[in-house]
């Protein structure tokens, strides 16, 4: 029996071109033009192997309608997409349980990839736990993200440099690379000297910067870096405000 997926979004032009790429995939496709009339087509969810949301949308918006999703399904695979994301956002997203958050436009094989990882998932409530705060609290890092079907996770008990974080990404497929994000120290001393206080290294602050780093490149680009390496060499001036709160354990 053919998956079936529903399309909720107010594009029409995007609802057929994603419908038409995922009927030659071999699924069964259903449609809606915004979150009241997706709601609707969902029902209790029984129809429905996984829903295809877009994030901006007239009347109830996605995050909206994922929410109401998840409290009629909770184990409802839903895939998150947008042109105007952020990682807070796509964390949002995912603290509601979205099972991955796509970037748009997507291209046929992003979009099927998306789907099939979604399809495998073991069903959960929440891909993912809340990252810092704005206030600057050194919470518990984000452990799983998910980005255009890739899934990032900590490298745990790997062994690492003070300027290293490790991490494995899943992709979409099903395979496992080890990704590095080195810190250099360039951007500590960019910190230090506009904050006046120094966060090294070690610091849990540049965990949670070497999770954006790589949750970025996968939301730009769709692949794993191919030297499986990034580099952090400055830090946006938003986040020199968190940097001046962060609290070191």
């Amino acid at each position: 029996m053919s998956r079936r997926i529903l399309i909720i979004d107010d594009e029409e032009n995007i609802r057929r071109v994603t419908r038409l790429t995922l009927q030659a995939a071999g699924y069964e496709v259903g449609e809606a033009g915004d979150g009241e009339r997706g709601l609707e087509a969902f029902g209790d969810g029984s129809d429905w192997d996984a829903v295809l949301l877009d994030q901006r949308m007239p009347g109830i918006d996605g995050l909206e309608t994922l929410r109401q999703i998840k409290e009629r399904q909770p184990s409802a695979h839903v895939i998150m997409s947008t042109a105007y994301a952020s990682i807070e956002l796509a964390v949002d997203a995912m603290k509601l349980g979205a099972t991955d958050f796509v970037r748009k436009p997507m291209t046929p094989e992003i979009l099927r990839n998306a789907v099939l990882a979604a399809l495998s998932k073991q069903p959960s409530i929440s891909e993912a736990t809340a990252p810092p705060s704005k206030e600057g609290s050194a919470g518990p890092p984000i452990q799983i993200i998910t980005m255009n079907g890739f899934t990032i996770l900590d490298s745990e008990g790997a062994r690492q440099e003070p300027n290293e974080r490790r991490f494995t990404v899943k992709s979409p497929t099903g395979s496992e690379h080890e990704v590095l994000v080195q810190i250099d120290e360039e951007a500590v001393g960019y910190v230090e000297r506009m904050t006046r206080r120094r966060l090294s290294a070690e610091s849990s602050f540049w965990t949670s910067q070497a999770q954006r780093l790589l949750s970025d490149y996968l939301w730009q680009e769709g692949k794993v870096p191919p030297t499986r390496t990034l580099i952090i060499k400055d830090v946006d001036r938003d986040e020199l405000p968190i940097a001046a709160r962060w609290q070191t354990s």
